[in-house]
């Protein structure tokens, strides 16, 4: 082997040595760098609801750049706080995942303040087939049943959180099979919110609809809809044909508003007018002398 290819595997060796060196020294520098800071954690998975105590926090350092907005820092400021969500064990805590209130227990403290929580009544249809989950985001809407005049559907809340469904307080939580199914949804409103859905409950039938808890959006147009909304001639027709009636000819829409032209046009029987009676007369007999006459007054 030649002077000049040893003295070339000699440089090349060097070289590598030195890049190897530089690396590693710039990676130890680096994490020389990093800063950590002191976080509370928690020291086990807990639900929704749970009050925190001093066995279920643990301190834990955090790089400095990833520490979350509103972080605790001090066991203290978490301490007898109720969590608003549930949490994994080494979740760090911040102060959106706790109630701003302490020694209080359980869903209640939950509650933000300002806000109430109301039970409403849900199906397989009213509730979107068991898609709502706590916590979702639904928009409640009231339909006014009756005549085909008088119906009508408005939505009367947007963007509502569900807290519960049923004894669903969190999504993933198991309850005993063995339980009673209670078919509600639990909203949080405002007091006045409560007010107007309560009355909603009783005066017609209440739906919930499922919206992306990213859509924070409301709707422009806030309107009633009403049958009229819909096409008059084809819900004719289609009662019809299921009465076995004959099909209607034309394609002027039908006056709904006359309930017994809609009853006529949809096959249905005409609402019987109630005959009003006949006013009572008051007869008078009048006697002068031996004559004797009666007077009939209306």
């Amino acid at each position: 082997m030649d002077r000049r290819r040893v003295f070339m595997i000699f440089g090349i060796a060097w070289l590598s040595a030195l890049a190897l060196t530089w690396f590693l020294w710039s990676q130890m520098r680096g994490q020389k760098r990093d800063k950590f800071v002191q976080a509370v954690a928690a020291a086990r998975d807990m639900p929704a609801g749970t009050r925190l105590r001093r066995a279920d926090l643990r301190a834990v350092n955090v790089l400095e750049k990833d520490v979350p907005k509103g972080v605790i820092a001090q066991e203290r400021d978490a301490e007898d706080h109720v969590l608003l969500y549930p949490v994994n064990a080494f979740e760090v805590l911040n102060s959106s995942r706790l109630s701003a209130w302490t020694k209080a227990e359980g869903v209640p403290a939950t509650i933000q303040p300002g806000k109430r929580a109301i039970a409403v009544p849900v199906t397989d249809s009213s509730g979107v087939a068991g898609l709502i989950q706590p916590h979702s985001r639904v928009d409640v809407l009231f339909t006014r049943t009756g005549s085909a005049a008088e119906a009508s559907t408005i939505t009367i809340f947007e963007d509502i959180e569900v807290l519960a469904v049923g004894r669903l307080t969190q999504t993933g939580q198991t309850v005993d099979p063995r339980a009673p199914k209670v078919p509600v949804a639990t909203l949080l409103v405002s007091p006045e919110e409560a007010r107007r859905l309560e009355l909603a409950k009783n005066q017609g039938r209440i739906s919930l609809a499922l919206r992306n808890p990213l859509d924070r959006s409301l709707a422009a147009d806030s309107r009633a809809v009403t049958a009229e909304a819909l096409d008059p001639m084809i819900y004719a027709r289609t009662a019809r044909a299921r009465r076995g009636l004959p099909p209607l000819t034309g394609s002027k829409p039908p006056e709904i508003k006359d309930e017994n032209a809609w009853r006529e046009l949809t096959g249905q029987r005409r609402i019987e007018e109630k005959k009003t009676p006949p006013k009572p007369r008051v007869v008078v007999d009048v006697f002068r002398g031996d004559k004797h006459v009666q007077e009939i007054f209306p």
